[in-house]
């Protein structure tokens, strides 16, 4: 890389490039759909692979996807004028989906599941509708870990956050670039960049399964890093282990 980066930002490029060469996640001519929230796992996902564009020997296409969940219609305008200035194509919708997993008429114990389930379900169809070869989301190393132990200690599951998945039959795969950076350096990246980042304004945000299983991990390790590092690098062996070709 001819330009100079910081070391958080670097890390996050060259995380991202080893892990795309170990999966073989990419290749010419893809074409990948970025969902991205607006948040900071995202927006640096959508920053690193632009990045990543002008260094991998091949050509693969970008399309920034955004659905705001209703909770404000204006929320996103930061990331549009964002994108509009960094000359990555987009797809920007306002849906109700937070309203919806908030309402009476959700049924479900969860309304986190609700919102997700209907976000999956768009960024599938407009995955087809762009005829897209790839969907990326943005999450992280701790992201993998606190999954590990939920899928552990309430699935019964040793089981953590795949790298690449394939559906329909092969025609799309969902990848997820971003697996094996920390939240911290992602942070330090995306502050460095001077991204604008997109307030997460979800009444919901801080009372989720995650967040419980966060503050458990917390409890296990202490103030210990070196434990909590150990940790998630034994959790990143075994799902590459389990990902690559």
């Amino acid at each position: 890389m001819s330009k100079k980066y910081s070391y958080a930002q670097e890390h996050c490029i060259r995380t991202v490039g080893k892990i795309m060469q170990k999966t073989e996640m990419l290749y010419p001519g893809a074409k990948v759909g970025v969902a991205i929230s607006g948040g900071v796992d995202s927006f640096v996902l959508l920053k690193v692979l632009q990045i990543r564009q002008g260094i991998v020997p091949f050509h693969f296409d970008l399309l920034a996807l955004h659905l705001n969940p209703g909770f404000d219609q204006a929320n996103h305008a930061p990331l549009s004028r964002w994108l509009l200035d960094a000359g990555i194509a987009s797809h920007l919708e306002v849906t109700d989906y937070g309203l919806q997993a908030h309402s009476d008429a959700n049924l479900s114990n969860s309304t986190c599941f609700r919102c997700a389930w209907l976000r999956r379900k768009r960024l599938f169809n407009l995955a087809k509708q762009y005829h897209l070869t790839h969907l990326a989301f943005g999450h992280n190393a701790d992201d993998l870990l606190q999954t590990f132990f939920l899928n552990l200690c309430q699935n019964g599951r040793v089981e953590g956050m795949s790298l690449k998945e394939s559906f329909f039959g092969g025609k799309l795969s969902v990848i997820r670039p971003m697996l094996f950076v920390d939240k911290k350096t992602i942070i330090k990246a995306a502050n460095q960049w001077q991204l604008p980042i997109v307030i997460n304004i979800c009444p919901s945000k801080d009372a989720t399964k995650r967040t419980d299983i966060r503050e458990k991990i917390k409890l296990l390790t202490g103030d210990n890093k070196a434990i909590y590092q150990t940790m998630s690098n034994a959790v990143q062996r075994f799902q590459l282990s389990h990902d690559a070709p």
